[in-house]
């Protein structure tokens, strides 16, 4: 997952096809639907591992996220203005995720910035009103080397029993992925 925050900060654009490099946090798998979108890692640009991952771009997709938008409750009303004076008042928006409202839109080139693809009810509209916005994409990366991709497990203090299998001992189940030593 790449971040619209990550990219607009300090990423550059890629294109399917592109080979990249980027610093890769794995995401713990009770995680992987929630913030993260289904990503098995996320771009670090502020941190994360000593050395990037390389590997070269096979699928983009833009996540789109829909949300409930309510007017900021913090928002305090200034006082009247005096007579000829000029008053910028807040329009302050506090969103919240819709759950299961979250789309995938297949793009050939990551954009630097995602505003662009913002969408908001328009008025005249009721509070609370719809906003749909991309928060990222979702990257198909091959991978030869994984090595570099750093893992932080949830419970710093908890144990590893080294069983990354299910109760046979077998694999989860999941499809090999690029680099996968199965």
């Amino acid at each position: 997952m790449y971040e619209d925050w990550q990219m607009g900060c300090c990423g550059t654009p890629f294109t399917v096809g592109d080979e990249v490099a980027w610093k890769l946090v794995a995401v713990d798998r009770p995680d992987r639907q929630g913030d993260h979108h289904g990503a098995d890692a996320w771009v670090e640009n502020h941190g994360g591992p000593d050395r990037p991952t390389t590997g070269r771009v096979h699928a983009i997709e833009l996540v789109h996220q829909e949300y409930t938008a309510h007017h900021d409750p913090l928002t305090v009303e200034p006082a009247e203005p005096r007579s000829g004076g000029l008053v910028f008042r807040s329009t302050g928006r506090a969103l919240e995720p819709v759950p299961g409202a979250r789309t995938l839109e297949p793009v050939e080139r990551c954009p630097k910035w995602f505003d662009e693809f913002e969408e908001e009810e328009q008025p005249p509209r009721r509070v609370p009103f719809r906003v749909r916005r991309a928060v990222g994409a979702l990257v198909t990366l091959d991978v030869r080397d994984l090595t570099h991709v750093l893992h932080v497990p949830d419970d710093p203090d908890a144990e590893d029993d080294g069983d990354d299998g299910d109760a046979d001992g077998e694999p989860d189940g999941a499809p090999p992925q690029p680099g996968d030593p199965r």
